[in-house]
């Protein structure tokens, strides 16, 4: 789970703006959800919070939010081929006032709290650790410093037990642009040369940190349909609930030749070459096989045999008719919003009973605004226990509702005469609790909404 991200000089962050997840200590357990809160580790004061709704006017950085932990995301993970490739960052472009971009993300796994951060310039990273808080304590992993001329120097924390390759590595030191962790794992096969510490954070951010863009689907869900049943009457189950007229949901698994492979790749402009090559990849990972999405309900499998065999993927939604059986329809067949629905089911799903943070940008994109909120409630109602958290970004009013959320679960983005986004929680307003939230935020109390200009005016210069 994550517990803060403190962000300065990215995008439209200029000075350092922190969105906590830390459940406000002025809020009163009674009445305020206490089902919401989870245990911080080592920390008895405070608590984490489920999830966190963000809302502001179009272009006033909520999306750039979601933009920076994608960016951190990457900056921790990605593997460079050369030094100059930089650091693709991208800096609050309004004022020179700070020269480098910081990030600090505190996140949970496996009981224990960890601190994730850096200072990067263009070229460079300039500054990284890694270090487990403990109460009001630090135990450093590693630190991490990169001068003008390009030099990287790892510092190792006393308390660790380094094995010698790890040593090693932290003379050696890495490429200025690539962060320590993605060096490690690019150099050393064995967990145990790195230890349970840089094991879990390289984990947290490949498998328990979801980003979800508006525009992103869910790669392999046709495959997780076919090859997990259980999913597959819940996602149906959820479609039905839901109202899109979906009563249940099947897959095909058609195996082709190769030519006919050849044929669908050569339609979406990928190479022959490129599958043949990803198929290398996954023989030096001891995968099965590879998976290739081309959108539009198109998805393909290669299993790696002795001869690879090769199939062609495709959803198909049952609908109830006067007719005994259901009739099929391909998804491409389906609205905008069933399909977002269906990109987002594996999130509910696997938030039951894995720890994970998906972070949703956008996520009333296509939907109804009655199933956005009860998208929420649900992962509200279902997933109680554990570590698990949603984060949205979002338009849809409905959802300001306290009977729905705790106040500091909302957060508002709003730019100053600068264009600097700043972040602020509902928490942060004296309010009654039986206030309409959205009945005030629509008329600006709280701030985070487009001001318009007098658009009869316009109307009227152009003649309309």
């Amino acid at each position: 789970m994550i517990v803060s991200l403190s962000i300065s000089n990215f995008r439209s962050f200029l000075n350092e703006q922190t969105f906590s997840l830390v459940a406000s200590t002025r809020l009163p357990l009674k009445n305020n959800h206490p089902s919401h809160l989870i245990s911080i580790p080592d920390n008895k004061k405070h608590h984490a919070l489920k999830t966190a709704v963000l809302y502001g006017a179009n272009g006033a950085g909520k999306s750039n939010l979601f933009k920076a932990m994608e960016y951190l995301k990457r900056l921790a993970l990605k593997k460079h081929a050369n030094k100059n490739n930089g650091t693709n960052r991208e800096a609050f472009r309004f004022s020179n006032e700070i020269e480098n971009s910081s990030f600090d993300l505190q996140f949970v796994i496996q009981e224990k709290l960890y601190c994730f951060g850096c200072v990067v310039n263009d070229q460079y990273i300039v500054e990284e650790w890694l270090v487990q808080i403990i109460g009001e304590e630090e135990k450093i992993i590693y630190e991490r410093t990169t001068n003008d001329q390009g030099n990287v120097t790892i510092e190792l924390g006393s308390h660790i037990k380094a094995s010698n390759k790890l040593k090693a590595m932290a003379v050696i030191g890495g490429l200025p642009n690539q962060s320590f962790l993605a060096t490690i794992e690019a150099n050393l096969v064995d967990q145990d040369d790195y230890g349970m510490d840089i094991s879990s954070a390289l984990t947290w951010f490949k498998e328990y940190l979801v980003l979800i863009s508006p525009n992103s689907s869910f790669g392999g869900l046709s495959l997780k349909l076919a090859d997990e049943p259980q999913f597959q009457s819940f996602a149906g189950s959820f479609l039905k609930q839901a109202s899109t007229g979906v009563e249940k949901l099947s897959t095909i698994k058609q195996e082709i030749s190769e030519k006919e492979l050849q044929d669908l790749l050569s339609q979406e402009d990928i190479s022959h070459q490129d599958v043949i090559s990803h198929l290398q990849e996954s023989i030096n990972s001891d995968k099965t096989g590879i998976f290739i999405n081309l959108g539009e309900n198109k998805e393909l499998l290669v299993e790696r045999t002795d001869k690879n065999r090769y199939y062609r993927l495709a959803i198909q939604t049952g609908h109830q008719h006067q007719m005994a059986e259901p009739i099929f329809l391909d998804l491409s067949e389906e609205s905008d919003g069933t399909r977002r629905l269906l990109d987002l089911m594996p999130a509910l799903y696997r938030l039951r009973n894995t720890n994970a943070v998906y972070f949703i940008d956008e996520i009333d994109r296509s939907m109804h605004p009655m199933l956005t909120r009860e998208f929420l409630k649900f992962f509200l109602q279902s997933c109680e226990d554990g570590q698990r958290q949603i984060i949205v970004t979002t338009h849809e009013s409905s959802l300001l509702d306290l009977e729905l959320l705790r106040r500091d679960e909302i957060y508002f983005t709003e730019k100053d005469l600068l264009g600097a986004t700043h972040l602020y929680p509902l928490s942060d307003f004296k309010i009654r609790s039986d206030l309409e939230i959205r009945k005030h935020y629509l008329q600006g109390r709280f701030g985070a909404i487009p001001f318009l200009g007098n658009l009869d005016n316009l109307s009227a210069d152009i003649g309309v």
